[in-house]
C-alpha cells in the first residue's frame, strides 16, 4: 500500500493542538497526502504545506498559515502524533 493512500489516523495529542493552533483535519491530510516528507527524530516523518489564510489569529493579521504535522508511516496506516501550525 502506497504511502498516498494509507488511511491517516490522528492521535489525541495530535487533536488537542490541531484546535489549540487553528489547523484542520483536513490540512494536514493534504499536505500529508501532497508534500515531500523528511525524517525527524526518533522515526517521524514531517513535511510542510502553506495554505492562503488573509485574516486574524491571536489579534494579528496573516496571509499564509504553514501546516507542519509530525506523523509516522506504519504499514499499514499514518499516525498523526502532533501538529504545528506558523502564521506569516
Amino acid at each position: 500500500m502506497s504511502a498516498t493512500h494509507k488511511p491517516i489516523q490522528f492521535s489525541g495529542h495530535a487533536i488537542q493542538q490541531l484546535l489549540f493552533r487553528g489547523a484542520s483535519e483536513a490540512e494536514v491530510v493534504d499536505a500529508i497526502r501532497n508534500a515531500p516528507w523528511h525524517p525527524v527524530e526518533n522515526g517521524r516523518m514531517e513535511c510542510r504545506k502553506d495554505y492562503a489564510f488573509d485574516s486574524i489569529w491571536n489579534r494579528k493579521r496573516y496571509t499564509t498559515r504553514q501546516v507542519r504535522p509530525i506523523f509516522v508511516e506504519e504499514s499499514n496506516e499514518i499516525v498523526v502524533v502532533t501538529v504545528y501550525v506558523y502564521y506569516f
